[in-house]
């Protein structure tokens, strides 16, 4: 192993999940170099350091003090802030800077483009990014220490999903939009999770990296927003190459707020594709710990809230997710997850027409945005769904509520 990579970095690349590869082969993006595979070893022991110094400093004078003042500047500026404290200043001064290179109508396209996704993305997002990313044992270390099996997985997944439909909502990536505040709360969420994480006697970075790194926010990145817009093409949602790019760019500017490296920004929609094959060829590495975080999503859909024919309803829907997983991950991979392997993939080819049909309205003048509006209603009636009662970010984890 080279020294400052950690243990869990593979000595070759691993085998890509047969959807990203082939999405990969598609694209014509190719296996990592050397170089690139080496650099994401070592990016396993980067981290954020500009918001890392933020949080060092509001501890250091008092969370009960200074979180009041992040929230303040989160949602009426930093200049609305008497006296901050100078670092999260700083802070807050260079993300109010919006980079020259974000475009605003490209942000609004895209965010309507994975409006229309509706509870087709969310699917995408829970059986498919989700489930299969539980192959990532590394990452795995760290939610395992944060209490994902005392909280579950449907409450991590439903709190996930408001931070997507959060960026994806009209305006939400708007400076001071909803979905700019949660992805910098997440960003925040992230760094307190690290650093205590990391203070754990039973940490190892020499064997797992640091907490929360480079490596693994980029593939959380690309896994939660681009993954879903290449999955539900398997569900009849295709989408014009202009609109691949839209996404490819507020993928780009989602990244750069949530701290992610510079290295790891995509600078068009095959490039985020490039980083979502390159990095899962470096994190795919199942073991044990991967079947207790998988085998619990199978129950989730037991405890899922319907208001007719409750029981009914749920099997179905157990039927209906794990078709999904077993459709798009494959039989291999659900058994190296521990997950049932024999439910029927009925519900692609259910969908499937009607999806295109969805698609090509959607070509049509005024389309996209009557489609974006009818697919955030089915995300928004899945998310009720799962979680009736608010979902708050962060509430998952008592590291962030401790804050």
């Amino acid at each position: 192993m080279n020294a400052g990579v950690p243990e869990r970095h593979p000595e070759r690349p691993r085998r890509v999940p047969g959807g990203i590869a082939m999405f990969g082969r598609l694209l014509g993006v190719g296996a990592p170099t050397d170089a690139e595979f080496a650099n994401l070893g070592r990016l396993l022991m980067a981290g954020d350091p500009m918001m890392d110094d933020v949080v060092a400093e509001m501890s250091a004078l008092g969370m009960r003090e200074t979180r009041p003042l992040f929230e303040q500047a989160l949602v009426d500026g930093i200049d609305a802030v008497d006296d901050p404290p100078p670092l999260m200043e700083a802070f807050f001064r260079h993300i109010e800077a919006t980079p020259d290179w974000v475009d605003h109508d490209q942000l609004t396209l895209a965010a309507q483009v994975m409006q229309s996704g509706g509870a087709d993305g969310l699917y995408i997002a829970r059986d498919v990014a989700l489930l299969g990313g539980y192959q990532f044992s590394g990452f795995n270390q760290t939610l395992l220490r944060t209490g994902a099996l005392t909280k579950g997985s449907n409450k991590r997944f439903a709190e996930t999903s408001r931070w997507a439909l959060d960026v994806i909502s009209e305006g939400g990536l708007q400076l001071r939009g909803a979905g700019y505040r949660s992805t910098i709360r997440v960003r925040f969420i992230h760094s307190m999770v690290r650093g205590h994480v990391e203070s754990m006697p039973d940490w190892d970075n020499d064997r797992w990296g640091l907490p929360i790194n480079q490596t693994d926010m980029a593939a959380t990145l690309v896994g939660s927003l681009v993954a879903p817009s290449i999955g539900v093409a398997g569900l009849g949602l295709v989408n014009s190459p202009s609109e691949y790019r839209a996404v490819g760019h507020l993928t780009r500017y989602v990244g750069w707020l949530i701290g992610v490296d510079d290295d790891f920004l995509p600078a068009d929609f095959r490039d985020a594709v490039r980083i979502l094959v390159h990095t899962s060829a470096a994190l795919s590495t199942p073991d044990e710990t991967s079947k207790v975080l998988a085998a619990p999503m199978v129950d989730d859909p037991d405890q899922w809230h319907y208001d007719s024919y409750p029981g009914v309803r749920r099997r179905i829907a157990r039927s209906q997710h794990l078709g999904i997983a077993r459709a798009f991950l494959g039989r291999a991979a659900l058994r190296q997850l521990g997950v049932d392997d024999s439910a029927l993939p009925w519900y692609p080819p259910l969908v499937f027409a009607l999806n295109l049909a969805r698609s090509a309205a959607a070509q049509l003048p005024g389309g996209r945005r009557r489609a974006a509006r009818a697919g955030a209603e089915r995300a928004d009636a899945f998310l009720s769904t799962m979680m009736p009662t608010p979902v708050v970010i962060g509430d998952s984890s008592a590291i962030a509520r401790a804050a």
